[in-house]
């Protein structure tokens, strides 16, 4: 049995609401999946990039919370 693991990428947009997606690797895929409109994308490479990108452009969250 493979095991499974979720982590997440969020950024906020320009008004203070935070979009997350979600990234699930299960072995070498990893699947992508966005709380704010359900966009769904399979990745072997660079999922969190991808990720990153769909907040970038679908929904203009750039502003990262974790930095300082």
């Amino acid at each position: 049995m493979v095991s499974m693991t979720t982590s997440k990428v969020s950024r906020w947009d320009g008004h203070g609401r935070e979009h997350v997606v979600r990234v699930q690797r299960s072995g070498v895929q990893r699947q992508l999946r966005c709380d704010t409109c359900g966009w769904r994308r399979s990745a072997q490479f660079l999922p969190w990039l991808k990720a990153e990108e769909h907040l970038a452009l679908e929904h203009q969250a750039t502003v990262d919370p974790t930095a300082s």
